[in-house]
């Protein structure tokens, strides 16, 4: 048969952001796929209607942002050259015709709601000293985008972090909330020039929002708060300086809110469900898993925002290797809709039925319709099909282990035809996070380096998420439990595939799972080859410079504050790396400002002082998610570094 060839990662057609019409006939779609040549992505609109796909759009990148009835969509396009920095939104009749103008936001669309009476909330970001840009005139507006270009030789901070990975430089930059009267063409900022918006929702004419306003240093907690939109008064609901809210939504006339205090399990932690009342908040539901989907591919673009109809809320769930969809009723009893392996990456709900992007072990991310029961599943579009057909594809072959007490398991893809009478190169692979999950799905990596004959490990060790608060908390652990669980998670695999050659063993991670591989390389020469990626080498420097680092990284260091350099020494693989003798492969993005490539940097340098055999590829523009979304040619790039580096070590 066919193997999963490494270009492949660039022909996949990836659908998301699933919204059904107001009348639930219509389910809109987005569908993106690489181009190749121009070393970027397209995006086109697509309609399910009677079961079958439409595609709706299609000269230009487009992505669907609301339904504003029953057929008309609102849409965005790629803002054109003359028009920088605005976000361009169009109507469209999904019974025929064109695209029509219907707005120009003189701001980056972060997110948009309908409301009442001709009445639309939109999230957008401005700059807390300019905050009213899209009051100007568009020549105006231009002319001020020119003069700050004048400036852009120069990064000026003042603020904690000044940039963000995926978002680039945001000293200044604020998430504001608007309020849009469509009929009247007027567009009004609600929120103040320093306040930092976080979840929202719209009821009638009611918006709820969460959020604090800060200077100098980014706050960990934030606020909650109401908006009548009619008659224009602003309430605190919830005004303490001690917690972090997450998504809010109505059920059954009472305002509920994802929040958590961070007391017991630190910046991880889970947040519970609260009902919002005149007394404050009042807990209805303490999860014992995530309400979020944490099973990870490279095939997929998550997304799943939870979903109420008013009478029940629906929401993803990670349960142990799989992605769950919950719903709860009025009184937060919980059922489970969908309990399959493999990962569901965004659904949408109507009355009778459900829609949800779910992917398996051996096929590609799908739309599928189900009730809501879960049962009479069905696949309803067919996006990758024809490209999987006839392809051996690496089923997930279960491993159970035991590590430090707990009871673990991971998977193996063997290449086809395995004989035990050969012998085989494998390849260990690291989750990131270190809180994600590892799960019976497609990963156009593993099946890759399964089609080039490689056995390929992977396993949900402690600190991964689907177990748990308990489960998941290695805070002042990193290096320790997780990687005994690693080796002997690699020895259970050489114990039940005996004829994989010890002497062939190579491993990778990304993030987390490159920090672990910078401590393997320190703390055990038993692989032939590693590749780090995207990784942390050293805890002090990190927390100063990353997007996250002052919160995160002391919080899973277990240290007292982002000063205590001791503890966070003791974990930076940096400080072992006299001991390092393995061949080590170094990726990294130069606009990752969640693991910045000094990271990458410091450990290659490192080695190379040592005698060691290492080799560092930086990717110019890319960021955090370069394996997962960096333009097509940089990820086919990075693939093949890494693939390359493991064959020529295991020849």
């Amino acid at each position: 048969m066919k193997k999963i060839e490494l270009e492949d990662i660039v022909r996949y057609r990836i659908p998301s952001n699933l919204k059904y019409s107001p009348d639930g006939k219509v389910l809109s779609f987005d569908v993106r796929k690489a181009d190749s040549e121009k070393n970027s992505y397209h995006t086109d609109i697509h309609l399910l209607k009677d079961g079958k796909d439409f595609q709706l759009t299609h000269s230009f990148s487009s992505s669907s942002v609301l339904w504003d009835d029953d057929t008309h969509l609102i849409i965005s396009r790629e803002a054109e050259k003359d028009r920088e920095g605005c976000t361009q939104l169009y109507r469209i009749d999904i019974t025929g015709g064109e695209a029509e103008p219907w707005m120009v936001l003189q701001f980056a669309l972060t997110g948009m709601k309908k409301a009442e009476n001709g009445l639309y909330v939109a999230a957008g970001i401005i700059h807390k000293d300019d905050p009213d840009l899209y009051k100007l005139k568009p020549e105006e507006y231009k002319k001020k985008l020119e003069e700050r270009k004048k400036d852009s030789d120069y990064l000026i901070a003042d603020e904690t972090p000044f940039w963000f990975n995926g978002r680039g430089v945001t000293n200044g930059l604020r998430r504001a909330l608007f309020v849009i009267d469509a009929g009247k063409g007027k567009i009004r900022r609600l929120t103040a020039p320093a306040f930092d918006t976080g979840s929202f929702t719209v009821e009638g004419n009611m918006l709820y929002y969460s959020g604090s306003a800060w200077t100098g240093r980014i706050s960990r907690f934030s606020k909650l708060y109401s908006f009548d939109l009619s008659g224009g008064k602003k309430k605190t609901l919830y005004g303490k300086n001690d917690r972090s809210f997450g998504d809010i939504f109505m059920m059954n006339g009472s305002l509920y809110v994802h929040s958590t205090d961070m007391k017991t399990y630190g910046v991880n932690e889970t947040m519970n469900i609260y009902e919002v009342t005149g007394a404050g908040l009042k807990q209805v539901y303490k999860p014992e898993i995530s309400l979020y989907n944490s099973v990870i591919g490279d095939t997929a673009d998550m997304a799943g925002t939870p979903y109420s109809d008013g009478k029940q809320y629906y929401t993803f769930a990670s349960a142990d290797d799989h992605t769950e969809l919950y719903v709860f009723d009025g009184d937060f009893n919980v059922r489970s809709i969908w309990k399959k392996p493999g990962m569901l990456a965004d659904f949408a709900v109507k009355e009778n039925e459900i829609t949800l992007i779910y992917q398996d072990w051996n096929h590609v991310a799908e739309l599928y319709v189900t009730d809501q029961d879960g049962k009479n599943a069905k696949q309803v579009t067919s996006l990758n099909s024809s490209m999987l057909e006839g392809r051996y594809i690496a089923e997930p072959h279960r491993i159970d282990f035991t590590s430090e007490g707990t009871d673990l398991h991971g998977w193996v893809l063997l290449p086809e035809n395995f004989s035990t009478a050969k012998k085989y190169p494998a390849v260990l692979d690291i989750h990131g996070g270190p809180r994600c999950i590892y799960g019976e799905t497609f990963f156009h990596e593993m099946q890759t380096w399964a089609g080039l004959g490689f056995v390929v490990m992977f396993a949900n060790i402690r600190g991964s998420d689907g177990r748990g608060d308990g489960f998941a908390d290695i805070r002042g652990q990193y290096g320790y439990t997780d990687f005994r669980n690693l080796m002997d998670f690699t020895d259970a695999v050489l114990e039940k595939y005996p004829n994989i050659d010890r002497n062939r063993l190579c491993e990778t991670g990304g993030s987390y799972g490159g920090f672990m591989t910078n401590w393997i390389i320190t703390h055990t020469d038993r692989f032939c080859a590693c590749a780090s990626q995207r990784s942390i080498s050293n805890w002090i420097s990190m927390t100063f410079v990353a997007d996250i680092g002052l919160d995160f990284d002391c919080d899973q260091c277990g240290a007292e504050d982002c000063f205590d350099f001791e503890k966070q020494w003791e974990h930076s693989p940096l400080k072992y790396v006299k001991n390092a003798k393995t061949p080590t492969l170094f990726i990294h993005s130069d606009e990752d400002y969640r693991c910045p490539v000094d990271q990458g940097m410091q450990m290659m340098n490192a080695l190379a002082a040592n005698g060691v055999e290492t080799r560092i590829v930086i990717f110019h523009g890319e960021n955090h998610e370069l394996s997962r979304s960096g333009k097509p040619q940089h990820r086919l790039r990075r693939l093949k570094e890494i693939t390359d580096w493991f064959v020529s070590h295991t020849r």
